[in-house]
């Protein structure tokens, strides 16, 4: 990475963490993680049978997946959202006796696209699923470098990195539909990039395959009243339901509502008693830090509005999109209630997008700071489990620190939102 000042000494922490972080040593530190993550996971893969070395189940949170869209393929749509059926199915699969019982959580259209697999065994099916996975993770990863010039020199070190992002190794082990988040994350960029906002509009409105993922940016989009965007995600989600109601039928999409509404079914399952210390937003970092519910929730509702307003007001600046997006992705994570450690996946394009932009500024004040929070923020999914103890997930305050930057970063921009153009990755920085 260049050097801020060659001159002068760091006057700040930030600084002090970027002047250490040479090329070579991000390149060596890269390469550390990837070998350490990827070779825990060929280890304890390297069993013949449906568990890993450590008793888990491999591709686990493929598996309602799977048996959904099997009970698609045998016509059997009734029991999609049936959780006796569901844990029956499951348990037909792995024969013996285990905890793991998964409900299923996704939208009928999502089980649809996984019929072809369903005719396989369970395990060929997922290792298919996350070779395919990875497949995409790395046009993405190649697409959103494409959108980021100042990130091209350094393409070994991005590749590296990308290869031992933590997210993706949970997406592996897990056998998670993450890389479909992130794929919706990066068309949208390519909307948005190119001045097509009712693009980008339609890709956020494939999040659906999550709608976790839409509480916040509907409303940034509100807020910052980008109707065009907002009118394009809005279509794409009630295209979506229609196409699901028209093949499903009523009965199949009254089961999905209800079991989104009433959280308390299946909760308990969803997320057991160690979940929020692999869970990276608002919400678990209250639940962790306050030992009562209702305060937390309260704490994770008025900290969220305040996220959302943030958010919009970068969104709504004339900034170049670098940084306008970046804050929409962040947003985004942060407010969604349940988001896991391989959901973080989403947030490859925005560390990206922030990077390229601190790179670009390096006569800011802030850079420094965006560098250093960026490089923390892929080592803080790592440490997630420490806050067993600590009670403080730290990746939580390191988001909010990004977006926080780039909002002050952002606000010389504020008042020429009027009638302006949606400004490319090769804008102008004034």
């Amino acid at each position: 990475m260049p050097s801020l000042s060659h001159e002068t000494p760091p006057n700040s922490v930030a600084e002090s963490i970027v002047k250490w972080l040479t090329a070579r040593r991000l390149r060596a530190q890269a390469i550390v993680l990837a070998l350490c993550l990827w070779g825990v996971c060929a280890v304890d893969f390297a069993t013949p049978s449906l568990f890993d070395r450590s008793g888990n189940l491999k591709f686990q949170d493929f598996l309602p997946v799977y048996v959904s869209s099997g009970m698609i393929a045998q016509h059997r749509t009734a029991e999609l959202y049936s959780p006796r059926a569901i844990a029956e199915a499951e348990q037909r699969i792995i024969t013996q006796s285990t905890s793991v019982q998964l409900p299923n959580l996704y939208g009928p259209q999502v089980a649809l696209l996984f019929v072809p697999l369903s005719r396989l065994p369970f395990l060929p099916a997922g290792l298919i699923w996350v070779q395919i996975s990875l497949l995409m993770y790395g046009i993405c990863i190649y697409l959103v470098l494409k959108a980021c010039p100042r990130l091209t020199a350094y393409s070994r070190i991005v590749a590296i990195a990308a290869v031992g992002f933590p997210p993706l190794f949970h997406v592996f082990v897990r056998g998670q539909t993450s890389a479909l988040v992130l794929a919706c994350f990066t068309g949208a960029l390519y909307g948005f990039r190119s001045d097509r906002p009712w693009l980008g509009g339609i890709a956020l409105g494939l999040l659906m395959v999550k709608p976790q993922f839409l509480i916040a940016i509907p409303l940034i989009l509100l807020l910052s009243r980008s109707w065009a965007p907002f009118a394009a995600l809005t279509a794409a989600v009630i295209a979506q339901l229609a196409l699901a109601w028209s093949y499903f039928g009523s009965a199949v999409m009254h089961a999905y509502f209800d079991s989104l509404w009433h959280v308390s079914r299946w909760i308990g399952s969803a997320e057991l008693s160690l979940a929020p210390i692999q869970m990276h937003s608002l919400r678990s970092f209250w639940l962790l830090l306050i030992p009562l519910p209702q305060a937390a929730f309260l704490l994770y509702a008025v900290s969220s509005i305040a996220i959302v307003v943030m958010a919009a007001m970068v969104w709504k600046s004339s900034s170049p999109i670098a940084p306008r997006y970046a804050a929409v992705i962040l947003a985004a994570v942060l407010v969604n209630p349940h988001l896991f450690v391989y959901d973080l996946l989403a947030l490859a394009p925005a560390l990206m997008l922030i990077v390229h932009w601190a790179l670009r500024n390096l006569q800011r004040a802030s850079s420094s700071m965006l560098l250093a929070l960026s490089y923390l923020a892929v080592l803080l999914a790592l440490l997630g489990p420490l806050s067993r103890w600590t009670h403080l997930q730290l990746s939580v305050p390191c988001f909010v620190g990004l977006l926080w930057v780039l909002f002050k970063d952002t606000s010389g921009f504020a008042l020429k939102t009027q009638g302006h153009k949606l400004a490319s990755g090769e804008s102008v920085v004034v």
